[in-house]
């Protein structure tokens, strides 16, 4: 099927002036039809000016590759941040931790620390040794018996 002058027109998106201009300049061939109208062939148009499904699709196609590295940038933001979500959770649970230590550590200094004290009066009494002397206890019993 062929296009007529104002069909060659409304399937490239310009004006009827400007195929019959290519027409005349020898840019398209056509012929002309028993009433006189220009008769185009489709692959002879779609040649020189492209058809507008071929511009809409391909300025689609661009309209999705920029929508597609906006969004794959998009995705990209949102994965490092959903990471570093992930690292101050952990670094929150590792601060937990070390303070619970911390705690733990304390508790158990205060401990020894009581114990210690504790130990000093014992180790006192133990060095001084306030007991009566074995001979003197053995004198005692002997002089008893």
């Amino acid at each position: 099927m062929k296009y007529s002058l104002s069909e060659a027109a409304s399937a490239t998106g310009k004006n009827k002036t400007t195929i019959q201009r290519a027409i005349k300049n020898g840019k398209i061939s056509a012929s002309k039809g028993d009433n006189g109208s220009y008769e185009i062939d489709p692959s002879e148009l779609h040649r020189v000016f492209p058809s507008t499904t071929t511009k809409t699709v391909a300025q689609h196609l661009e309209s999705n590759d920029a929508q597609h590295t906006t969004n794959a940038t998009s995705n990209s933001s949102l994965a490092r941040i959903l990471e570093l979500e992930k690292e101050l959770a952990v670094a929150h649970e590792r601060a937990n931790g070390l303070e619970a230590q911390k705690d733990q550590m304390a508790d158990t200094i205060s401990d020894l620390r009581k114990r210690l004290d504790s130990s000093e009066g014992r180790i006192t009494a133990l060095l001084s040794d306030n007991r009566p002397k074995r001979g003197f206890l053995s004198r005692l019993l002997n002089r008893q018996g």
